[in-house]
């Protein structure tokens, strides 16, 4: 009889984990996956689906202005926020539920409570049902715990004024005006959101680009229709002081060494994560940490044999799509497949959901250049595509970079309409080794937003047609 519950016990249900835990299951090995909140961790309920819902929402109400143009009267008096919230609970409710089901399906045992690792092979879990703690073993285990929102010194977390990007999806009442500090994924995303409901948005970004880790181009696509929406930015701009005594947050900027008060409602902090491996016992076991992340190999191993660890709590981009191929590739070296290696950094896609929406994977032109590469791009514009003017969508542009002599793709980039969905032509591209001639020479269904890809792959050939 064996020694252990499980041949692969999972600490965290998010995207990560709980793909892992499947993917464990049907190579044959009995998995159990302990989860302290819902199914499908913070992405699912408290980040990526909730807030696309609201995205979605955002958009409905930003169409009424095109409706009024071709004649029509809509009266947004009644609106409710409190029933936009409602939907993008529900959104998280069907789909946590949908986890819950699949890990039953594939005979994956769920454990609501919380676990901490008190051997190589052994977790102490509080089991919320049972009210109660028990020990569960496990041959494997894999760490998949996540992260949370980081607060910075002087602007920590109130819950009430001073917000995290959770705070404000839980909201059901919106502020009449709102400070973001960052302009990242999380930040941007946010800002169309709440100006689409009305609200006065603000945004205060250090670096002197929205979407730092965007290429310049696809960032100021965005940059443009933002202030077309009336969203104020500030950039290559430091927060430097909070005061939340008064009604509602008085908020000390500097840029080029002059100082300005900012005052809203509530103050949004979006300046990334970090990693939840602190009380979970990695230090009783030994497991190595670099800066608060679980240093592993080249397939999730950390330091101590048996334990393994993905996603967020690891050095990897805090992507749910990385933390749920990472979970793969640990599982079935587990397994003793013979997995690839970590992601390569250049193939993993990142995507943001504002509008016009971003998507990229690979190196920007900048990041090449500063690489010291010798590089090329080739940029098309929406507008040369017949689809998006039809649509009346045509702000955007389709951008390769490649190397010089081989033609090689190095980075892609679109923004614009649905270019989180566009991006993945390129993606396969550069995966299976394409050239962009391969995308130049295949037939594109005509009209297509799709077609901008073709065009951009055709101007790196010097043949464009369209543009």
């Amino acid at each position: 009889m064996s020694d252990h519950d499980y041949d692969v016990l999972v600490l965290g249900a998010g995207p990560g984990g709980y793909v892992a835990a499947i993917r464990a299951s049907q190579l044959g090995l009995r998995a159990g996956i302990i989860e302290k909140e819902a199914p499908g961790g913070v992405c699912l309920n408290w980040g990526c689906i909730p807030s696309k819902a609201l995205i979605h929402q955002a958009g409905l109400v930003r169409s009424v202005a095109d409706l009024e143009k071709l004649g029509a009267r809509i009266d947004l008096e009644g609106l409710d926020y409190a029933v936009v919230h409602r939907k993008s609970r529900e959104a998280a409710q069907k789909l946590s539920k949908g986890v819950q089901a699949l890990l039953k399906k594939n005979n994956v045992d769920y454990i609501s409570g919380s676990g901490v690792i008190t051997g190589p092979q052994e977790v102490l879990v509080e089991v919320k049902s049972e009210e109660k703690t028990k020990t569960i073993k496990g041959k494997h285990l894999l760490i998949a715990t996540g992260s949370r929102p980081r607060e910075l010194p002087g602007f920590e977390f109130d819950h009430e004024k001073v917000l995290s990007s959770r705070d404000l999806l839980g909201q059901t009442k919106l502020p009449k005006s709102l400070v973001i500090l960052g302009a990242g994924a999380i930040g941007m995303e946010f800002a169309y959101v709440m100006n689409a409901f009305g609200v006065q948005v603000t945004v205060v970004e250090m670096l002197d680009q929205i979407l730092p880790l965007e290429d310049q181009e696809a960032a100021d696509v965005v940059a443009k229709a933002f202030k077309r929406y009336g969203i104020t930015v500030h950039l290559g701009t430091r927060a430097l002081s909070l005061d939340t005594k008064g009604e509602g947050v008085s908020l000390v900027v500097e840029k080029d060494g002059e100082q300005e008060t900012l005052q809203a409602e509530q103050l949004l902090v979006a300046v990334g994560r970090v990693p939840n491996t602190a009380e979970i016992g990695l230090e009783t076991v030994g497991v190595t940490l670099d800066r608060g992340f679980v240093t592993v190999g080249d397939y999730g191993q950390t330091s101590v044999p048996g334990i393994y660890a993905i996603g967020d709590v690891t050095a990897s981009p805090l992507l749910a799509h990385v933390a749920s191929k990472e979970g793969e590739i640990a599982v079935e070296h587990m397994a003793g497949r013979n997995p690839e290696k970590q992601i390569d950094p250049g193939e993993i896609p990142s995507a943001v959901y504002c509008e016009p929406q971003v998507a990229s994977f690979g190196l920007t032109e900048k990041k090449a250049r500063d690489q010291g590469l010798d590089v090329e791009t080739a940029s098309f514009p929406y507008r040369g595509a017949g689809k998006s003017v039809a649509i009346e969508k045509s702000e955007g542009l389709v951008k390769i970079v490649y190397d010089r002599e081989t033609r090689e793709i190095l980075g892609g980039h679109v923004a614009g309409a649905d270019a989180t969905e566009l991006i993945h032509e390129l993606l396969l591209a550069k995966k299976s080794e394409l050239l962009p001639q391969d995308l130049a020479t295949m037939v594109h269904a005509h009209p297509t937003l799709s077609e901008a890809v073709m065009e951009a792959a055709r101007k790196v050939e010097g043949w464009a047609i369209h543009g």
